[in-house]
């Protein structure tokens, strides 16, 4: 199944919803157009049965350059609430990442700057190709990380290491994100490895991998976890796919969830 957009992709593949940024010709950078489509495009994944596992990349030599200055208006003619109400638009696409029970995943080969890193960084895992590179360099142009960079890059690699990339703009190679933990893995086709990566997570019992993902808030108390758990657990036990896993374990052959794709 696949939706039409203009400036991005988007399409669903035996339960694996594939999000590209599709305008390859300016790596990707996006306008108030492609944030809207963006933002309809994760939302439709997130409410949609058919889909359990989300890729975010982009197409061609890059993942996402940031916002395209040439499309651009004059933010200081236009006043602070326009500005503030298209920022927010963007920011809109992090915490729509974030706030997915689903697991997202982001593909990058290329540049991911600004905006384009942020994007990456809000989904839940990370494979980079041996040219991605992803660089918070705001500061570089005289700005902060708007967009989420400053809350998401010190919960992934910690206060310290963050401060470094943050504060001088520098860019995160791909060898530099594997080592730091802030992917996966490096790999000659990043898009390839996310899918692997994807399909081992479609073989597992749905509810479980989404309410474990919701289980993962460093923020949150030891008492907020436990019951949050007793509730997630609960749905878990009354599962169907956790009946058929226990079933498969005992009776040592690998499990068959009743599932269908349209």
């Amino acid at each position: 199944m696949a939706t039409d957009y203009e400036d991005i992709g988007y399409r669903i593949d035996t339960g694996i919803a594939t999000i590209t940024l599709d305008r390859p010709a300016v790596y990707n950078a996006f306008t108030k157009q492609t944030i809207t489509e963006l933002n309809d495009a994760i939302n439709q994944f997130r409410g949609d049965d058919n889909a359990h596992v989300a890729v975010l990349t982009g197409a061609g030599d890059g993942f996402c350059a940031g916002a395209d200055v040439s499309s651009m208006p004059d933010w200081k003619e236009k006043g602070k609430r326009a500005y503030g109400e298209f920022l927010r638009d963007v920011q809109s696409v992090v915490a729509n990442l974030r706030g997915s029970s689903k697991p997202t995943i982001a593909a990058v080969e290329g540049p991911a700057i600004g905006a384009g890193c942020d994007f990456a960084l809000a989904c839940d895992l990370r494979l980079v190709g041996p040219d991605a590179v992803l660089r918070e360099g705001f500061v570089k142009m005289g700005l902060i990380p708007g967009d989420g960079g400053a809350w998401l890059l010190p919960r992934l690699i910690g206060e310290a290491k963050a401060r470094e990339y943050l504060l001088t703009g520098k860019g995160i190679t791909s060898a530099a994100a594997v080592d730091l933990g802030l992917a996966v893995e490096e790999s000659e086709n990043a898009l390839n490895a996310a899918y692997d990566l994807a399909e081992e997570m479609l073989d597992l019992p749905a509810l479980a991998v989404r309410h474990t993902n919701n289980l993962i808030n460093p923020e949150q108390s030891f008492e907020a976890y436990c019951e949050q758990a007793i509730d997630h657990q609960w749905d878990c036990v009354n599962d169907p796919e956790h009946e058929e896993a226990v079933a498969a374990f005992r009776e040592k052959r690998e499990p068959e969830f009743d599932r269908t794709y349209n």
